[in-house]
């Protein structure tokens, strides 16, 4: 009798499972079949994707040609550039006569020396026109024509961010008045030749845009011996054009100034500087009517018109 029981336990228990392996088994390649159909449709709907990406980028791409050349009459002249190289500054005329030049003086800070001698006192900085060149810039003086360069001797009797400021002036009823040298075109960058006696100094350029804004850009150190090439880059932060006619705004050379370090010797030393050359971007569109635009003719234009009935 036990042994019956205990047979018929143990066939309940083994359908019970085959019925369980038999569930399990037929879920298993159920959801077999349906990811393989599923992974199917995946595949299907990512190549149709793709083909339509592929169309959609090809319109774009041929879009985009026609628009580029229906444009081209636009934006042509907005990228024609004429680059030159200009001297805006020889240093070979002492009285700014000649063209390219101007008269310079220079002026120091709070606490440029003051020498007492027999002839009198001494102010400094001193400013002279030396006769000398950069070999680099002219292997040899052209014939009949003296070159000179702008010669600073400085003396202060304190070290510290001392300065020397270097302006363009013109004479004014007997007096030197600031004279700032208007650039030509669109500015990208300024060099100078700067004769260094390797004293820690930096040198910068002050510019006034159209608004009277001053931008200051950096020349960087003249820590070194002898002539070198410096170069400032100006940045495309400072306006040189508005759009309306005369679209061009010049930008105006105000005054270089070179300043001393604190842990660097200040009571004795002499600085060069010769030809200051822009880079610069000379082309402007022209158009029916564009002598009207230019100041100097418009100018000309009204003052030789005649005006009946104004008083």
């Amino acid at each position: 009798m036990v042994q019956r029981r205990a047979l018929s336990a143990l066939a309940v228990e083994v359908h019970d499972r085959g019925a369980r392996m038999k569930r399990v088994l037929s879920n298993f390649f159920t959801e077999n079949y349906l990811t393989k159909k599923i992974d199917a449709h995946i595949i299907q709907l990512d190549e149709r994707w793709q083909k339509e990406s592929r169309m959609k980028r090809g319109i774009s791409l041929c879009i985009g040609i026609l628009l580029l050349v229906g444009a081209g009459g636009v934006y042509a002249d907005e990228v024609t550039e004429n680059i030159q190289a200009i001297v805006i500054e020889t240093f070979d005329d002492p009285t700014g006569q000649e063209a390219n030049s101007h008269i310079w003086i220079a002026r120091g800070s709070k606490y440029a020396s003051v020498i007492e001698t027999d002839q009198g006192s001494v102010a400094y900085p001193q400013w002279a026109y030396v006769e000398s060149y950069p070999e680099a810039l002219f292997r040899r003086p052209p014939e009949g024509k003296t070159l000179r360069v702008f010669g600073i001797h400085g003396k202060f009797d304190l070290k510290g961010y001392n300065y020397v400021e270097l302006f363009p002036v013109r004479e004014e009823n007997g007096e030197y008045v600031p004279d700032p040298i208007v650039l030509p075109g669109r500015v990208k960058e300024m060099d100078l030749w700067v004769w260094g006696s390797n004293h820690n100094y930096t040198l910068e350029a002050h510019i006034q845009d159209y608004m009277g804004r001053i931008h200051v850009l950096d020349f960087g150190s003249i820590k070194f011996k002898g002539w070198k090439n410096l170069r400032v880059k100006f940045p495309g932060a400072i306006q040189q054009a508005v759009q309306y006619v005369p679209s061009l705004k010049q930008l105006s050379l105000v005054k270089l100034v070179l300043w001393t370090t604190p842990e660097e010797k200040v009571d004795d030393f002499y600085v060069y500087i010769d030809q200051i050359k822009v880079l610069t971007d000379l082309f402007e569109t022209g158009f029916d009517g564009d002598v009207l635009a230019n100041p100097e003719q418009v100018q000309d234009l009204w003052a030789n018109a005649p005006a009946p009935g104004r008083e």
